[in-house]
């Protein structure tokens, strides 16, 4: 029996046990952290860091793939140098310009019109917006295969419209030096729309509804909202949707391969397709892969220029 004062002692199967949990040490963690990062790395490393590096080198060579590793001829900078004074080259940087010129801020501003009209309590708006936004994931070879048939000089919905409408000699479209180009701007704009309205629509939705509050108490109507408010605190999506527009359309192949291959002439032959011309076609592997490098340095000025020009118009407060 205890005494007062004096703490029975308690039985060994009466005690609590605690157990610690065993935590896996940092040296083990790092490792496991290694092993999910892996596989993409393997595939970045296989897929584009060696074809990159592969490309890099024999822009300093001649080599025609079909003659093998021991066919590369060294010539040091003399692809650089008949890039410079290439004017096919030149040519297709303009009809580049051109398209992205176009193509990235019209793309932009539907966007931003159709957000604009779905973020509001539109009847069917969830619907409405993956109408919108399915051009974007559809497949390129369906998109150019309906978008062929639209254009058709005949027998297109587009031209019967168009002479409905009392234009009795509507544009031949692809078939046409003058319209090839437009028609395929026409296209970029109505797949890229509804992913630049996804966009917008994310940004729209986060928006301080007290600011419009405030406005709508100094008297301020729609217009004066949009201009005060919603525009300025949109400018950064709209930097965002530029930059990466501006990058992936400069790079554009597929729908330009698949509905005009550069033509009629070369009114469609921008510099993806001329490099691919210069490598796929005639085994110029050295040459192209100087010009993709080329203008990889170009886009990358244009692009570090886009992000100094941001400072001034981009509100982030």
């Amino acid at each position: 029996m205890a005494t007062q004062g004096t703490a029975a002692p308690i039985s060994p199967r009466l005690a609590p046990t605690t157990k610690r949990k065993s935590r896996p040490s940092r040296g083990h963690q790092s490792w496991l952290g290694y092993a999910f990062v892996a596989p993409n790395f393997i595939g970045f490393s296989i897929f584009t860091l060696l074809p990159l590096i592969f490309a890099f080198v024999v822009s300093f060579a001649e080599w025609d793939v079909v003659s093998g590793i021991d066919g590369i001829r060294w010539v040091g900078l003399q692809n650089f140098a008949n890039v410079m004074s290439d004017g096919n080259f030149w040519h297709s940087a303009r009809l580049t310009l051109y398209y992205v010129g176009l193509s990235v801020p019209l793309t932009t501003a539907a966007g931003l019109l159709i957000a604009l009209a779905l973020n509001g309590p539109v009847p069917g708006r969830g619907v409405l917006r993956l109408i919108f936004f399915i051009p974007f994931i559809a497949n390129t070879v369906a998109i150019a295969s309906v978008w062929i048939l639209l254009y058709h000089p005949r027998y297109s919905p587009i031209n019967n419209t168009l002479r409905n409408l009392g234009i009795d000699d509507p544009p031949l479209w692809l078939a046409s030096s003058q319209w090839a180009m437009p028609a395929l701007i026409i296209m970029a704009v109505w797949a890229g729309a509804g992913y630049a309205s996804i966009i917008y629509l994310a940004a729209l939705q986060s928006l301080p509804a007290d600011l419009y509050e405030a406005a709508e108490l100094d008297g301020a109507g729609v217009w004066q909202k949009f201009k005060a408010i919603t525009f300025p605190l949109l400018t950064p999506t709209t930097f965002f949707l530029l930059v990466t527009g501006f990058i992936g359309a400069s790079q554009s192949f597929g729908m330009i391969n698949l509905m005009t291959s550069g033509g009629p002439g070369r009114s469609t032959t921008v510099v993806s397709y001329y490099i691919y011309q210069n490598g796929f076609q005639f085994y110029r592997f050295g040459y192209a892969a100087a010009m993709a490098w080329f203008m990889f340095l170009v886009v990358l000025l244009l692009t570090l220029a886009l992000w100094l020009v941001q400072r001034r118009g981009v509100t982030y407060d």
